[in-house]
């Protein structure tokens, strides 16, 4: 299987993201970096993007903060910002185990 670039998560998410328990995350983003349908490598296996939505600073609530893995919105907002962008998108996504490699 091919897999575009990485999708890169901060350290203490990869474990909860590959057992189900993260399957969003908010990222802000001059344009998408990710594509739906779209196989991303993480660990021994891969993120599969299900869906990418346009959102606000305002949509992130303490509640969506803690689906994406963050204690609360400003933990979120310190790790979400990559470079100069200043969109923010929602990332629907799952974590499916490489079984070629007996995960």
């Amino acid at each position: 299987m091919r897999y575009g670039y990485l999708m890169v998560f901060t350290k203490r998410l990869r474990e909860p993201i590959m057992r189900g328990e993260i399957t969003c995350s908010v990222r802000i983003w001059r344009s998408p970096h990710v594509k739906v349908g779209g196989h991303y490598r993480l660990e021994d296996g891969f993120i599969e993007v299900i869906s990418i939505r346009r959102i606000t600073i305002a949509d992130i609530t303490p509640e969506l903060a803690r689906r994406s893995g963050f204690a609360g919105v400003v933990d979120l907002l310190k790790v979400a910002k990559h470079g100069p962008g200043e969109n923010v998108y929602l990332i629907d996504f799952e974590y499916h185990p490489d079984v070629k490699r007996g995960r």
